[in-house]
């Protein structure tokens, strides 16, 4: 990769590929070539999660980009005015950084792996509703979110961090400029929680119900449902991983026949989810789509997802997100069928995590928080906290009916 060329070409190749040295090496310098070595060894140290290594290879590899096509500089000359530039760049790209669609980082010409020309390190997204009504992304419109923006911010320090352990360098530009209000705004409240309303919760399951009574192949998409909304799980936490392989004998019975559900999930922690008398109904009647015993012997091995094609352990997440969209979909024609056009438009932006968001956010008006909080893997009560939304309920109720117009105005 020269220092000259102004579009930038990918630097990372996937997890698997990188694992098995099987991945793209790029042409660089000698003093480029040392710090991609480094920015390499780091995002392996990320093997245990797969949705990790993605968003810091993401980050590191605009970084290393932006060092050499823009600063010319390795990333152990860059001070605390070269991070603010990155940061400032960052938030408006020039549109030669900017891709309208996600694409694939390498692509195969003659047996041969090379870069793809129609890779790009930003892209710009819109909503599933501007998409349908068939709108086009905008390059002029990308924008960074502040979440986006902080995590850029810590992992970037990280990886200086790293460095400075490696004795690669002796200075972490990040520091100095950690709380300049200039890039972190700061919120007087919560960032609202994405979640399904009740209306909108009933009617995706029920249309999940209508279509595993339709067709016994959507009998997953009941159980993948009840699993995202009942345990708050997690997408990644349903396929096999490099970190996990979920089978039907995660769901265990203790001594005193009472259900719990294994899984390892973000950071790599393993967890025991309380499986309710409905979540153990679900799951025999998927067993029972699949002709198995209704419930799992111990260390039972059979996958709890398995591809179509192959009967292997499902792996890839694109597949569950596809099944839980198709009844997205349908839930907002029956809600649009029934007249309830606004609930439809509000679930048709509605993501697969949204599910996890509003079983935590049902949860916790009835169960304790400590209950939730461990359920749910979050580090802290704090986190959960951002799920009750006691205060915000009345605080709105004191202010709905509050006058504007004087009395003597009243009619």
């Amino acid at each position: 990769m020269s220092t000259i060329k102004q579009i930038p070409s990918p630097l990372f190749d996937g997890l698997q590929q990188m694992l098995a040295n099987e991945d793209y090496r790029p042409k660089l310098t000698k003093a480029f070539q040392q710090d991609y070595e480094h920015a390499k060894a780091f995002l392996l140290s990320y093997r245990g999660s797969i949705d990790t290594f993605n968003s810091y290879r993401r980050d590191i590899e605009r970084f290393l980009q932006w060092c050499q096509l823009k600063a010319n500089k390795t990333v152990k000359q860059i001070r605390r005015d070269d991070f603010e530039s990155f940061l400032d760049f960052c938030q408006d790209p020039p549109e030669s950084w900017i891709a309208t669609t996600v694409e694939n980082r390498f692509i195969e010409k003659e047996g041969e792996k090379i870069p793809n020309k129609k890779w790009r390190p930003f892209v710009v997204k819109i909503s599933k509703t501007d998409t349908k009504s068939g709108k086009k992304p905008n390059k002029k419109h990308y924008e960074l979110s502040q979440k986006t923006f902080k995590s850029l911010f810590a992992i970037i320090g990280s990886f200086y961090n790293y460095l400075i352990q490696e004795e690669y360098t002796l200075i972490n530009p990040t520091l100095l400029i950690r709380q300049k209000s200039k890039y972190f705004r700061k919120r007087q409240s919560a960032t609202p929680i994405r979640r399904l309303s009740e209306l909108q919760w009933g009617y995706v399951l029920e249309t999940a119900e209508i279509m595993a009574k339709e067709n016994k192949e959507y009998a997953r998409t009941l159980f993948i449902m009840n699993a995202l909304y009942g345990m708050y799980l997690r997408i990644s936490e349903l396929v096999e991983t490099t970190r996990w392989k979920p089978t039907m004998g995660d769901f265990q019975r203790d001594s005193e026949n009472r259900w719990w559900f294994l899984t390892v999930g973000k950071g790599n922690k393993e967890r025991r989810i309380s499986v309710s008398n409905a979540m153990l109904n679900a799951l025999k009647e998927y067993r029972k789509s699949l002709k198995l015993s209704p419930l799992p012997s111990p260390d039972e091995k059979t996958p709890l997802f398995t591809a179509r094609q192959t009967n292997q352990p499902l792996k890839n997440t694109r597949y569950i997100r596809v099944l839980v969209q198709a009844c997205f979909d349908r839930a907002c024609e029956r809600l649009i069928a029934d007249n309830q056009k606004e609930e439809a438009d509000q679930l048709a932006n509605a993501t697969v995590h949204w599910l996890r968001h509003t079983g935590i956010s049902d949860d916790v008006k009835i169960r304790p928080r400590e209950h939730v909080r461990d359920d749910a893997g979050h580090s802290s009560s704090a986190i959960t906290d951002k799920y009750i939304d006691v205060e915000l309920r009345e605080r709105h109720s004191s202010a709905k009916n509050k006058p504007i117009k004087p009395d003597f105005m009243q009619e």
